[in-house]
């Protein structure tokens, strides 16, 4: 997978504050989106918002691209 998290970012966004519950219960984060960061697996555009306004970050902050290609 060419996308990678760069750090855990549900431990992330549990350091500002906002376990997994109130990001269910505020509708911040779905149960899926909360899985697939746990998996690191990707996720919208519309959650990677989310989470850049969560952790008040930029993308490259907590995701990277890495090739394929060797």
């Amino acid at each position: 997978m060419p996308l990678v998290y760069k750090i855990d970012v549900l431990a992330a966004i549990k350091e500002k504050g906002y376990n997994t519950t109130v990001l269910r219960k505020e509708k911040l984060l779905a149960e899926g989106v909360i899985q697939s960061l746990r998996e690191g697996k990707p996720i919208s555009w519309k959650n990677i918002e989310t989470v850049c306004n969560l952790l008040d970050c930029q993308p490259g902050d907590f995701m990277e691209y890495i090739s394929d290609e060797k």
